[in-house]
């Protein structure tokens, strides 16, 4: 049976917005030291401390917004340490991560630094879990105030005359959990009195994001939103894939069986539910949809690599996690009516990043390839998609062999991104384009596949996965009939004379 897609190009849905393709920089393992962060006097080639080489290849994905400090950190994290000389800053304890010193050498004006040279916006998780009103008030003012103030007069002392723009700022992080601890009930009284006090200075708007719920956590969702949703511009939710289901047996990041990288998928595709379910909470507090669910972490999480700091969360990151990206993305897309928001966790070293580092090398990972063919879909609209076809299982559970999507851009190009789920099975599929303008088009792609099912890219073998030119695949009228490689991102784009 071939596989059918119906691509209905007049058919116009939502935007796709852009952040939707964030990352997330926590003060864990080597994301921010050594990630970003190396300082003024390091021999890696940096500017103002941070390093130009991963500055460089997050720039070339357009990476939209970055989300710091935490994360679990963000509830322990108070910003009056990290300001100021940075000699004469508080040295603690990463009490979750590690057990490692923070000497907060990277605060507030270093991250304000990484946004500006990154061309992203910066998204803020303030601190509710151990931290003050007062506090994240006097920090929203310190970044935000141009006028006269003992907040705006203390930015200046250190070096910053004016304000910088926010746009996103959480208030709390992951509040039920490692944030504390909460009730849903106590967190939305708590919600609504810190947000009150997260203004707006001048011509600064800021979009303030609720705690929500961590994975199926359905009554967290329905408290919070039925409490506080007229205080929210969004609301958080994580969910991580985890290949067994089950948080306690998460399984290496390498070597993994083919069992294993079924199961992987299989859990990835259930974004699509929760987001389904958690939306209709939404629904009947919100029916215009003016809150965006923020998907703020997402992403895969292995056993840490051998011979690591196992608070570290340092994992390899192969085709498989390609997949898991290329299917996620498509699922926000599909949703793009209410996820506005997501942040992948983490961007440089931890867990599912884009990149990893060592020392002064640097390479780039799957995940972070589907992100740079992806970025075609930034601020994009969703187009109307329709798929018949195969399944694809393993031990008396399948899904579809194809997950799709496709967008319009402001040119009129259409991307349609492609992910082959088989892990040993091409998919020949059938794309039906439907309601173009004219009959003269041309297509061209790009594809992203390997030969083995672990396949990754390390320092010494740095392109062993990589994009290349898609030519499998012949038109015949307006439909174009391709063959999908197995476990492959395919990314096409169809362009009208």
């Amino acid at each position: 049976m071939t596989n059918r897609l119906t691509v209905n190009a007049d058919c116009l849905l939502s935007p796709i917005s852009r952040h939707l393709y964030g990352h997330f920089s926590e003060h864990l393992g080597r994301c921010i030291y050594e990630g970003f962060w190396v300082g003024e006097d390091s021999p890696i080639p940096n500017t103002k401390g941070i390093r130009k080489d991963v500055v460089e290849a997050l720039k070339k994905i357009r990476i939209p917004n970055l989300r710091w400090p935490g994360g679990c950190f963000a509830d322990e994290y108070h910003w009056k340490d990290g300001i100021g000389p940075r000699e004469s800053r508080k040295r603690m304890i990463n009490t979750h991560w590690g057990g490692v010193v923070e000497n907060n050498h990277f605060g507030t004006h270093e991250f304000m630094e990484l946004c500006g040279q990154l061309n992203c916006e910066p998204y803020i998780s303030g601190n509710v879990g151990s931290g003050t009103v007062q506090e994240m008030s006097e920090w929203v003012e310190y970044m935000t105030f141009d006028g006269v103030s003992p907040m705006a007069e203390l930015r200046k002392q250190n070096g910053r005359e004016e304000p910088w723009g926010l746009q996103f700022f959480g208030v709390g992080n992951e509040n039920w959990g490692c944030g504390g601890n909460m009730r849903p009930q106590y967190y939305a009284d708590l919600y609504r009195r810190y947000q009150t006090y997260v203004r707006n200075y001048g011509g600064n708007n800021v979009f303030k994001i609720a705690c929500g719920p961590n994975s199926d956590d359905y009554d967290w969702m329905d408290t919070v939103m039925r409490e506080a949703h007229r205080f929210m511009d969004g609301i958080s939710l994580h969910y991580y894939t985890i290949p067994s289901g089950i948080w306690e047996n998460k399984s290496p990041a390498t070597g993994f069986s083919e069992e294993e990288w079924f199961s992987t998928l299989f859990h990835a595709l259930r974004m699509d539910e929760l987001i389904t379910r958690h939306s209709a909470i939404m629904d009947r507090y919100d029916p215009d949809k003016r809150i965006a669910l923020v998907v703020d972490e997402w992403g895969t999480w292995y056993d840490v690599e051998p011979g690591t700091n196992p608070g570290f969360l340092y994992q390899q990151n192969t085709i498989r996690d390609a997949l898991v990206a290329g299917v996620t993305l498509n699922i926000f897309h599909q949703h793009s009516d209410r996820v506005r928001i997501a942040n992948l966790a983490q961007v440089v070293n931890v867990l599912q990043s884009v990149i990893l580092t060592e020392g002064e090398k640097m390479v780039v990972t799957p995940t972070y390839h589907v992100m740079d063919m992806y970025k075609v879909h930034q601020d994009a609209t969703l187009l109307q998609t329709s798929f018949s076809g195969n399944s694809y299982g393993i031990n008396g559970k399948s899904v579809n062999q194809i997950s799709a999507s496709a967008s319009v851009d402001a040119e009129g190009r259409i991307h349609i991104s492609l992910c082959n789920l088989d892990h040993a099975g091409a998919a020949a599929i059938d794309i039906d384009l439907r309601g173009l303008s004219g009959s003269d088009f041309t297509v061209s792609g790009t594809t992203l596949t390997a030969d083995a099912i672990d396949a990754h890219n390390t320092f010494s073998q740095p392109e062993q996965v990589k994009p290349q030119s898609f030519t499998a695949f012949e038109l015949a009228g307006t439909t174009v009939i391709a063959n999908l490689a197995p476990m492959s991102v395919t990314v096409l784009e169809v362009v009208q004379a």
